[in-house]
């Protein structure tokens, strides 16, 4: 059809459509009068279950419970070794400061020349850090309580003599670069 021919088709019909809501209790007669007709089941409208709300409510319930403990979480663990051990965290913040300024050091010395140094100091480092980590489990979860400080101890030591030996290493690789092999006579 085209445009002009629907247009007068609903020109014509203007007026003469059913706008009405049909009155309460429309589906069921019109069921009721279709399963007469041709011997078919009324369908009946399901009633809502209670079963469905309670599912709903439980599951609020459940994520709520779930937000609060994410949330209201208890002390993390440097807090409970810090009441474990006091003395740790003044330990800790001395040596913290020490390494953290000798692994700038370290980053600001990386040339071409030592950069495979360079990294593998920092992911040596880095397996130290995992190392202290479980250290601090390892007390927080009740073990002996001296030797893990003596380890933790140990671990920052061992940390800072790394960094000490690397960045003598990478002093030794500068200054042995303006020595030129082929200034040399036999």
């Amino acid at each position: 059809m085209k445009k002009d021919a629907l247009d007068e088709l609903f020109g014509r019909l203007q007026g003469g459509f059913d706008i009405e809501e049909p009155k309460t209790g429309h589906q069921e007669r019109f069921l009721e009068k279709l399963s007469r007709s041709k011997g078919v089941v009324a369908m009946r409208p399901k009633k809502t279950s209670w079963w469905k709300a309670l599912s709903i409510a439980a599951s609020l319930l459940l994520l709520c419970a779930l937000g609060l403990k994410w949330f209201v979480e208890g002390p993390s663990i440097d807090q409970q070794v810090v009441e474990i051990a006091p003395e740790i965290s003044e330990t800790q913040f001395y040596f913290a400061g020490l390494i953290e300024e000798q692994v700038q050091e370290l980053k600001n010395a990386k040339s071409p020349e030592t950069a495979q140094m360079v990294d593998d100091a920092l992911k040596q480092l880095d397996k130290l850090e995992a190392d202290y980590t479980q250290l601090e489990r390892d007390l927080v979860n009740g073990g002996n309580s001296k030797i893990i400080l003596n380890a933790m101890i140990i671990n920052f030591q061992t940390r800072i003599d790394l960094l000490k030996e690397v960045l003598t290493n990478i002093e030794e690789v500068k200054n042995l670069k303006p020595y030129n092999d082929e200034n040399f006579t036999i």
